[in-house]
């Protein structure tokens, strides 16, 4: 089987529920030939990817234009949405003979739908994984609009060719897709190691795969609590550490951290409430995937909301002390990999 693989760009998280699948996938399916496009990085790409895989570096979607991790650029985003679909017709007969040159048996997105409409146009069976559409998120931000119809319908028709959209635990409600084939949460199991750090906890600050500067310099001490920070923020403050000294990959970061502090979104909750990791969260504005997120994480997992003025001034000391004082529940069992590989090869058998 020779798949081709789209992950998008447009943050972390798609990759932390492609990759797992595809892991799923090479286990349940013999000697399978991966074939991966995306802009991420090619180190964080293998990383997170078990099997082998031949990389195209490049994208088929951006989502959304952002400002940072939290707020999107509507008028950016509406600019590129106008441009990429300003002549439709010719993008989607550009991607079939993309795809047919490559010959893939299938094609599984997360979440881009140009290669689905690409894929169709072709004859190669299509597939979609993801907690979220850009369809659905589309006709949230800018359904109101003249333009936007035409734009929309293009997108829909495209989920809609899949043979199946795979809907994560936890999810939107996709109700426009008529092909959903729902699945359980899709989470990486990490290895806790010990960080060396005297019996002080360790908290992760990571506020996904998109710059988000949070002000750690300025937070207040706390007896106790060190701050694991991205290098690039060049850190001062005296409990601050960089967590790429501790060489590991993000999930065994995470899973070695006795608390991560974070935006809603499908990875870093998922992986968090899978392994046990109390978590806080800061809203997103506007952003209509959190909320079945948020809900499903407070049923999961001990987690708490934190505004934005709290985070610019660290005052999280006395949430992160009544999170770990909290009995922890039983985690999630991460159960919705193999079923989507389950789904893929059911088609694949089925022709």
């Amino acid at each position: 089987m020779h798949l081709f693989a789209d992950i998008s760009s447009h943050g972390y998280g798609h990759l932390a529920i492609a990759a797992p699948i595809l892991g799923a996938l090479a286990d349940a399916c013999p000697d399978p030939r991966l074939t991966v496009r995306s802009a991420l990085p090619a180190a964080k790409l293998r990383e997170r990817i078990p099997q082998p895989f031949t990389l195209i570096p490049g994208s088929s979607d951006f989502g959304y234009v952002m400002h940072d991790a939290l707020a999107i650029d509507r008028a950016a985003t509406a600019r590129a949405y106008r441009a990429a679909h300003a002549d439709w017709p010719a993008a989607v007969a550009a991607e079939a003979r993309f795809l047919a040159a490559l010959g893939p048996d299938a094609v599984l997105t997360s979440v881009a739908y140009l290669p689905l409409a690409g894929a169709a146009a072709c004859g190669i069976p299509s597939f979609s994984a993801c907690s979220l559409n850009w369809a659905d998120l589309f006709a949230h931000f800018f359904g109101d609009e003249a333009w936007a119809p035409p734009i929309h319908a293009h997108m829909l028709a495209a989920y809609r060719s899949a043979r199946a959209f795979i809907r994560i635990t936890p999810g939107m409600a996709m109700d426009s897709l008529a092909n959903l084939r729902p699945v359980g949460p899709v989470a990486t199991r990490g290895r806790r190691t010990d960080l060396g750090l005297a019996g002080e906890r360790a908290v992760l600050v990571a506020m996904g795969g998109i710059a988000h500067h949070l002000p750690v310099d300025d937070w207040p001490h706390l007896p106790g609590v060190r701050w694991l920070v991205a290098g690039h923020w060049r850190c001062t403050h005296p409990d601050a550490v960089a967590w790429e000294g501790f060489g590991l990959d993000f999930n065994d970061l995470l899973c070695s951290a006795d608390a991560v502090i974070t935006k809603p979104g499908y990875g870093t909750f998922a992986e968090a409430a899978c392994n046990g990791i109390p978590l806080l969260y800061q809203r997103r504005p506007d952003w209509p995937e959190q909320e079945p997120l948020i809900d499903w994480l407070h049923g999961k997992a001990r987690c708490a909301e934190v505004s934005a003025r709290q985070l610019a001034a660290g005052e999280v000391g006395d949430t992160l002390q009544r999170l770990w004082a909290h009995p922890a529940p039983p985690p999630p069992e991460a159960t919705g990999a193999a079923e989507a590989a389950a789904i893929l090869l059911e088609y694949e058998a089925s022709g």
